[in-house]
């Protein structure tokens, strides 16, 4: 039976002792070959062939300062450089990107040929007649049109013309509110109106104005190639184009999303001030694309139908059309004004 006795081990000189007595970061830079850790020396001048090869390269707005021994401690900010960075920040993201200043452009023109619209099938539905006058229901849209149309004026940008007309449920009336809107826009002297169907799971603008076009809006939004101004279907009402829903896709939310909604929009606003478009959108709670929707246009009318759409609905609503930055409420179907308003009765229209 052997024992091991502890033996004491005198290292050979001092510098094998010191080792002994190195961290364990310096141990393991010795081993793998970092060199105890120690900074690469530097330079404190250059000569002429290395200042030339790693000088700063100058710019007519930037300054290069000389080389100097870093600091210790925090490194004082100069005012004047900060402002010049933060410079770009005060310019918004949209206007960056072109999205709601394109006015500069050549604008797109409308052409093709112009249906007629039934002004009976229009009558039956209770929508406004342009051929008929005043009456207590376009008075009434009336003033909704110029509070629209004062919100673009004061904004005057291309998004600021995007207005889109939403509610809460089905069969509240944001469809006859959006048809009887663009009808009351179209009688402006020197503008037009594009009512867009964006109602892709149940579009019906087309058929309630009499007309019939197999392709529209989604079909744009598909196909990168194609032109919007392509599709749209002109009236013989003046001032009044029509863009119907297009082919369902099953993907009317993607595509709404993409930069493709972005493109085509701005193609329609390019360069003209005096073009209004309206969109009629799906339900906010019934349907995603209307939050879509909502981020392309700069006003939105959420639609309320008198004694049938509750506050928690609105409530909702308004939270999922929060992108657009000017929402408003449109009261629908109402029987009773407390201030007596009786529009339409000046002009011998009565009740």
């Amino acid at each position: 039976m052997s024992v091991n006795k502890p033996t004491n081990i005198t290292p050979r000189d001092k510098a094998e002792a010191k080792d002994k007595q190195d961290s364990l970061l310096e141990r393991a830079s010795g081993a793998y070959g970092l060199d105890k850790l120690a900074p690469a020396a530097v330079p404190v001048m250059l000569d002429a062939d290395a200042k030339t090869k790693f000088a700063a390269k100058r710019t007519p707005t930037a300054k290069v300062a000389p080389v100097e021994p870093a600091p210790v401690g925090p490194v004082p900010v100069e005012p004047a450089r900060v402002e010049a960075k933060a410079e770009p920040e005060r310019q918004t993201a949209p206007e960056i990107q072109g999205r709601r200043r394109s006015d500069a452009q050549p604008a797109v023109q409308f052409s093709g040929e112009r249906h007629p619209v039934s002004r009976d099938l229009l009558r039956e539905q209770g929508l406004i007649d342009p051929d008929g006058g005043a009456s207590r229901l376009l008075e009434e849209f009336r003033i909704v049109k110029r509070q629209v149309l004062s919100s673009a004026n004061a904004e005057g940008t291309a998004v600021s013309r995007r207005v889109l007309v939403c509610s809460p449920h089905p069969n509240e009336g944001k469809t006859f509110c959006a048809l009887n809107l663009a009808l009351a826009m179209a009688a402006e002297r020197d503008s037009e109106v594009l009512l867009i169907d964006a109602d892709f799971g149940k579009p019906c603008i087309l058929s309630k104005l009499g007309l019939s076009h197999e392709t529209g809006f989604m079909d744009v939004l598909a196909d990168p190639s194609s032109h919007v101004e392509d599709h749209v279907i002109g009236t013989d009402i003046p001032g009044l184009w029509v863009l119907g829903a297009g082919a369902r896709t099953g993907r009317d939310s993607e595509y709404l999303a993409s930069e493709r909604t972005w493109e085509v929009l701005n193609r329609l606003t390019r360069g003209a001030p005096n073009r209004m478009i309206v969109f009629d959108s799906p339900p906010a709670l019934a349907a995603t694309p209307a939050s879509e929707l909502a981020k392309h246009v700069g006003q939105a009318l959420l639609v309320a139908r008198a004694d049938v759409t509750g506050q928690v609905a609105l409530e909702d609503a308004i939270d999922l059309l929060s992108a657009c930055p000017d929402i408003r409420l449109l009261l629908n179907d109402a029987t009773f004004s407390p201030s007596g308003r009786k529009f339409g009765s000046y002009y011998g229209y009565g009740e």
